[in-house]
């Protein structure tokens, strides 16, 4: 089996490990091996929809309860909370996903997911780890098997907890209204880290500060007047008018917004109309929307409906027949990664794995619900690293072509899974020590 740390490219150094690192990659290189391996393959080959992850939570929790956890299940539906106690200390979390995607799998690996797999709505679909949520939960356990046979290691409360329900937002929000700061050990600090097929394993990347956007889900429902596709000036063509609105709308972000700030709206759907020859009542737009800051979000959700609204005025139709925008209540919002959090953490990260494969990153539009963490009352400070989950030589081989191999939520994408196990579960182990060691950074 392979137990090198694999570079971002050929030649990249990584700075030599003290006998602690040696011992802790040894030790989760070993159970790889001996253990994770095969849980990972099983996660894997047994996916399961958000809010439909039983089968999966009652595994994660008997691993951890197996680590000597003490283990609660059903905290958010099917969220999955181990508490253990050691000591005097400060109280850390950290957090993986659980759920898969609707998405028929299409990888040549042995352990390929066939799963056929009922929603939360009743629908059944193709499921596939796609999002690499697989390794996540492996990572935790690794990290969970390690702190438990080191407890001489550090002293304090560490909580895991394997969430449910990330790829439609609800999961964090579930288990955070069922309690989870309140029935469990409060946090100190939250800390994620998500498997990256943009990136080739091995390699780490963080953002501090804002990190990922917030995603905001619109519905938009142009009206009009039907009429004979022959006699369009005997109706009004909520088609003609909804492509003016999909048109003005691109001048929220190029003429709206700063140039040094962050925004897209992009309209996914355009739906209107059934026959050739019938001019519609209605068009039904449906927009994804992504910012960084509370009041960015604001100006753009507002902007849409003046816009909209604008148009409608200038098509000449009655109050009545105004556009009706419904945007949807519970929103993923922007991860923030808190700055001194982040810096203590990346420079641990650094210190273990070297600098040439460590290093920040620009924030991405891409939304993840482990923000909710960090926007409770409590203000805790929280913290998402990236590893690169390509496998080394399918990146050179796309890249050899000046190509992207094909990453999260693609039916193609299968990551390296030992080296995203191995170098996540050792990167959250060695940040969870520095933070029972040395304590939470506190910010300005």
């Amino acid at each position: 089996m392979r137990h090198m740390f694999m570079a971002a490219a050929a030649g990249l150094a990584l700075t030599t490990p003290s006998f602690a690192q040696g011992d802790l990659r040894t030790a989760i290189a070993t159970d790889w091996d001996n253990h994770l391996q095969a849980l990972y393959e099983h996660f894997h080959e047994n996916p399961e929809l958000s809010f439909m992850e039983v089968e999966t939570a009652a595994r994660l929790a008997q691993e951890l309860r197996s680590a000597g956890f003490d283990v609660t299940e059903g905290v958010g539906r099917t969220g999955v909370v181990a508490v253990m106690e050691n000591g005097e200390g400060p109280t850390i979390m950290l957090r993986a996903d659980m759920d898969g995607l609707p998405v028929r799998e299409d990888t040549p690996v042995e352990y390929a997911s066939e799963i056929m797999g009922e929603d939360r709505m009743g629908n059944t679909f193709p499921v596939m780890h796609a999002c690499a949520h697989d390794t996540h939960m492996t990572s935790l356990v690794a990290a969970a098997r390690y702190m438990s046979q080191n407890r001489d290691a550090w002293t304090g409360t560490l909580v895991l907890i394997g969430q449910p329900a990330e790829e439609v937002g609800l999961g964090a929000l579930a288990m955070l209204s069922d309690g989870l700061y309140e029935r469990f050990p409060a946090p100190d600090a939250v800390v994620s880290y998500h498997t990256w097929g943009y990136m080739p394993a091995g390699v780490i990347r963080y953002a501090p500060g804002w990190a990922m956007a917030n995603v905001d889900s619109v519905d938009l429902y142009v009206r009009g007047v039907g009429a004979h596709g022959a006699s369009p000036h005997l109706g009004k063509d909520p088609v003609v008018l909804a492509s003016q609105i999909v048109t003005n709308l691109q001048t929220l972000v190029s003429r709206e917004l700063s140039p040094l700030e962050t925004g897209v709206v992009t309209v996914g759907a355009f739906n209107a109309g059934t026959k050739h020859n019938i001019i519609s009542d209605e068009a039904h737009l449906q927009i994804t929307v992504r910012s960084y800051s509370d009041e960015v979000r604001e100006r753009l959700i507002s902007g849409i409906e003046r816009i909209a609204r604008g148009q409608a005025m200038a098509a000449g139709l009655p109050e009545e027949l105004m556009p009706v925008m419904e945007v949807e209540e519970t929103y993923t919002p922007a991860l923030y990664n808190d700055p001194a959090l982040s810096d203590q953490a990346g420079a641990v990260l650094a210190a273990r794995f070297g600098e040439n494969a460590v290093g920040t990153a620009d924030p991405v539009t891409g939304g993840e619900d482990f923000s909710r963490y960090g926007r409770t009352e409590e203000d805790v400070p929280i913290f998402m690293f990236w590893v690169g989950g390509a496998p080394q030589s399918v990146w050179d081989e796309y890249q050899a072509r000046g190509e992207t191999p094909p990453a999260n939520h693609s039916p193609f994408f299968y990551p390296d899974g030992e080296g995203a196990v191995t170098v996540s579960s050792e990167g959250m182990v060695a940040i969870a020590l520095d933070l029972f060691a040395n304590g939470v950074p506190q910010g300005e």
